[in-house]
């Protein structure tokens, strides 16, 4: 996945300023990104506040490392038993 160029601080001020009033279509234009980029972060960022946000990605990456975590002893717990089965 493409690394945004805009931090989760920057992507929440620039909602900010929509919220006061200024045009989606004068700020995507100023901040150089598309109206579906906006609504994209809309959605995911909407209402929330700095801290909050940062919190959301630590719980995302939390998150992804608990899923491969468990992907790994899956494939480790089907192994063992094809081992066991074929032994017996």
């Amino acid at each position: 996945m493409k690394a945004s160029r805009f931090t989760e601080e920057q992507i929440i001020g620039i909602l900010k300023k929509s919220e006061v009033g200024m045009k989606t279509s004068d700020l995507c234009r100023e901040q150089g990104i598309s109206e579906a980029t906006f609504y994209k972060w809309k959605a995911k960022y909407g209402g929330l506040e700095v801290s909050e946000a940062r919190r959301l990605k630590r719980l995302e990456e939390e998150n992804t490392k608990l899923k491969r975590i468990v992907a790994d002893l899956t494939v480790d717990k089907v192994v063992l038993q094809d081992l066991l089965s074929k032994n017996c």
